[in-house]
This record gives structure tokens, sequence and C-alpha cells, in this order.
């Protein structure tokens, strides 16, 4: 996914020295490169982000009902005999 990134913002980076000004350039470099690349970046990684939060709140139930599994438990003396 990367190597057409970089393969891409190289292109666009050759059309933009070709352009008359200075401006000219930057607006190409960042209005056919930059912006597109970026959004088409964030919707391509949407899987791997939805799979790590998935992955996390897995993680956050496992380590809560872990911890309420190890919290000690006082149980009443059948006796009726209070602790001194």
């Amino acid at each position: 996914m990367y190597i057409v990134a970089i393969a891409w913002l190289y292109v666009v980076f050759m059309m933009s020295i070709t352009e008359r000004t200075p401006i000219a350039g930057l607006m190409t470099f960042l209005l056919y490169g930059v912006l597109p690349l970026s959004i088409i970046l964030y919707l391509m990684d949407t899987p791997r982000r939805k799979r790590n939060r998935q992955t996390a709140q897995k993680l956050r139930t496992a380590a809560a009902a872990e911890i309420a599994s190890d919290s000690p438990v006082v149980a009443a003396d059948p006796g009726g005999n209070e602790p001194r």
C-alpha cells in the first residue's frame, strides 16, 4: 500500500515542478497529491483500526473480569463468631 502512495507522490511532485510558478506547483502537489492520498490511506486503514479497537475492548473486558474474580470474597462465619 505504501509503495503505491510513494509512487503517486513522486508523480505528483514531478507534475508540480513543471508548473510555471511556485504557488501553482505547491497547489498542484497539495490538491493532486497530499489531499487525495491522505483520504485514500485513511479509508484503506479503517479495517485495521476497527480490529485494533475490538482487540482493545476484548482486553479491557478480560482484565475487568479478571479483577472481579480476584477480589477477595468475605464469607460469613457459619458459627456466627466474629473475628477479633
